[in-house]
């Protein structure tokens, strides 16, 4: 072997430097750090060896031995590990609002909250149970998403759940707008073409334009029934928007009307007022108990249309949004469009917070409006 290389005691890898293997990463020194460091215990076990009982002493080198190595193991792969974590400072609701997010955020304070007698979820079965009996489905002439009771007659959910974005609408009428006018331009193309063939003598050139003409012909027919598909959704959504076009959709299947609704002018949240029979009520926690990192919460809506879907998970942290500093609750429980507007709750059924967005390009991050930021925008309703 040319004396000027290095061969790693890892892979066998031979190269020129003499800090990191190319091959598999390892750092010489540190791992002649810990080669010297189990050398050392193990000169410290021989010494002990000899000083204890046989047993005792190769009880504790065994031990020892193996604690070294986890700890070399650890070191090296810890190294790896956060190379390859990935970052991400942006979500995205199920409408595709992109909004940043701060990596982490102080848990709020609230003035405590008395701590009143209130009907038990287990009154009603479960907890589970008890917020699912809670939680609607709510239909409106652009899609589903969810909401929950929180007083009587009033049943809070997302903004974007029952208002278009208004910058989501103008994307989507430019796009049928595009569509329509590329379809038109075909269509004149063809009647060129159908002109130029009438002209053409009989031959292989007025049959070969015969031919396309009827490909192209084909390849409208199939793009058409889209685009009355989306004219008519763009209708929809340009329609603004009154309490009588949303439904509200309870546990039973039975459905209402909305009487009143109220929207906030700063966050994702709105307020359904409606009259409806056997409504479950979600309670806050009393005084001011908040989530714990690590805590059981749930998720309840009605995701792609299956009303009533629980989903759970662990609620990971506060977060703070960077433009105006909203807190929000993270938590890996699935939410997926149609969840929007629906529950976060725990495991004894409390409500904390609602189900508002998810991380753009991830799986399993989600977050939540905390339920006491419903209570502030909407304390002359709720109060």
């Amino acid at each position: 072997m040319d004396e000027s290389k290095v061969c790693c005691p890892k892979c066998q890898h031979e190269q020129d430097g003499q800090i990191e293997c190319e091959a598999c990463g390892l750092i010489f020194a540190r791992y002649n750090h810990f080669q010297k460091k189990q050398k050392e215990q193990e000169e410290i076990l021989q010494a002990e060896k000899q000083q204890q009982p046989k047993t005792i002493g190769r009880f504790f080198q065994v031990a020892l031995l193996i604690m070294v190595t986890a700890s070399v193991t650890y070191y090296f792969s810890r190294g790896k590990t956060e190379q390859g974590k990935p970052t991400a400072d942006t979500a995205e609701t199920p409408t595709a609002t992109t909004q940043q997010i701060l990596p982490e955020a102080n848990a709020p304070t609230h003035p405590t909250r008395p701590v009143t007698q209130i009907a038990t979820p287990a009154t009603y079965g479960s907890p589970i149970e008890h917020a699912s009996n809670a939680t609607v489905s709510i239909e409106t002439p652009w899609g589903i998403g969810s909401g929950f009771f929180v007083k009587e007659n009033y049943i809070v959910t997302n903004k974007h759940v029952v208002e278009t974005n208004k910058e989501e609408l103008k994307d989507f009428r430019n796009k049928v707008q595009t569509l329509s006018e590329l379809i038109n331009l075909e269509n004149q193309k063809i009647r060129e073409m159908r002109q130029k063939m009438n002209e053409l003598p009989e031959g292989p050139t007025k049959k070969q334009l015969a031919i396309i003409i009827e490909q192209r012909k084909e390849e409208i027919a199939k793009i058409m029934p889209r685009l009355e598909q989306e004219e008519k959704q763009l209708k929809n959504l340009e329609k603004h928007i009154q309490p009588g076009d949303i439904k509200i959709i309870m546990t039973n299947g039975s459905k209402y009307t909305v009487n009143h609704l109220e929207v906030s002018p700063k966050h994702d949240l709105a307020l359904l007022s409606l009259y409806a029979s056997d409504q479950t009520l979600l309670q806050r926690p009393a005084g001011n108990t908040i989530l714990q990192q690590g805590d059981k919460v749930y998720t309840i809506g009605s995701p792609v249309g299956l009303r009533n879907t629980v989903t759970g998970g662990i609620f990971s942290g506060y977060r703070k949004q960077e433009s105006d500093g909203s807190l929000f609750l993270q938590v890996d429980a699935p939410i997926n469009p149609g969840n929007s507007g629906g529950p976060l709750i725990d495991e004894k059924g409390y409500v904390h917070g609602v189900n508002t967005m998810i991380l753009r390009n991830t799986q399993g991050i989600g977050f939540a409006i905390p339920i006491e930021t419903v209570y502030e925008e909407f304390q002359s309703a709720l109060r």
